[in-house]
């Protein structure tokens, strides 16, 4: 027969299972609810990280514009500098190459004379034209500064 502590034992194991139950219940529905709260973070983070990559993108983009831009820049800088530099040796060979010759006939000197004048403002007239192109293209107009002093570029 069934004795009576046999069933009080019983009994206690049962009420022991059951707690047991209850404690693992309110685990696995607390491990549930992280779990979907770890997924909508999961799902927040990757849309920013998809963000994130398309801002980088626009930034590789950008960075290629503006690389282009400088290239620009200084291939119209250099181009500038060779003919500057080509006005300023025209302005230079004209005197080196034309010795003075003693001549005969005084009219032959003063035509000669002449036309050295008027090469001589005709280059002069150039450099002047590519010096006020020079002047321009390195004057700064107020638009083109920063507002901390420094030059803007782009």
């Amino acid at each position: 027969m069934i004795s009576l502590e046999q069933v009080q034992l019983l009994e206690t194991k049962v009420a022991k299972a059951i707690d047991i139950v209850q404690r693992l219940s309110a685990q696995n529905a607390a491990l549930t609810q992280e779990k979907n709260n770890l997924i909508s973070k999961l799902d927040a983070n990757q849309k920013r990280l998809d963000e994130l990559e398309a801002l980088i993108m626009s930034f590789k983009e950008d960075q290629g514009r503006i690389e282009d831009g400088i290239i620009a820049a200084l291939d119209r800088l250099s181009q500038f500098e060779e003919a500057f530099e080509n006005s300023l040796k025209d302005e230079v060979s004209p005197k080196k190459s034309a010795p003075k010759k003693a001549h005969s006939h005084s009219s032959d000197t003063s035509e000669t004379e002449n036309k050295k004048d008027e090469g001589a403002a005709e280059s002069s007239s150039e450099s002047s034209t590519e010096n006020a192109k020079g002047k321009e293209f390195f004057e700064i107009t107020e638009a083109e500064k920063s507002d901390d002093g420094e030059l803007d570029i782009f």
